[in-house]
């Protein structure tokens, strides 16, 4: 995975005053998820990954009305998300798959990213920046995950 991603999301932190301003969230990153995924196959790491790329696309999709940023930079970013989480699932055979219980888990942590800081924090600069930070840190664990592929086992 290239870094194209979290060099896109450089360009969109929020660059007005209310930048310096934290959302207090209560949702926990899920690290479990990826040390668990850490010592799965490569196909199911890329399952994984291309779940990841999905869930983010989707968040931003969803709410991207609000966003601070400009138009062009959140399509950017989209596009990029949606192109690496394509490639990547043309590298995953048919029976490779997240089971449902990490898919759940996933979507359920995604939700909760949504309402607990989005939704709650009406959508504000301040939550949209954490949102920011915290795919940024997704993509990072994700990047971990691909630079782990051929060494499982």
């Amino acid at each position: 995975m290239d870094m194209m991603c979290v060099r896109v999301l450089c360009v969109m932190q929020i660059t007005n005053t209310t930048k310096d301003a934290e959302i207090k969230h209560t949702v926990a990153f899920p690290n479990q998820l990826y040390h668990q995924k850490s010592n799965a196959t490569d196909e199911d790491k890329l399952a994984f990954i291309v779940q990841i790329l999905k869930e983010v696309a989707a968040l931003f999709e969803e709410h991207r009305s609000s966003a601070p940023w400009e138009e062009n930079t959140v399509e950017n970013f989209l596009n990029i998300v949606n192109k690496q989480a394509e490639e990547l699932r043309s590298c995953i055979g048919s029976h490779s798959y997240t089971t449902q219980k990490v898919q759940r888990r996933t979507e359920m942590y995604f939700k909760r990213l949504s309402n607990e800081i989005l939704k709650k924090n009406g959508y504000s600069a301040e939550a949209w920046e954490t949102i920011r930070n915290i795919t940024e840190d997704h993509l990072r664990q994700c990047g971990f995950l691909v630079n782990s592929l051929g060494n499982a086992h």
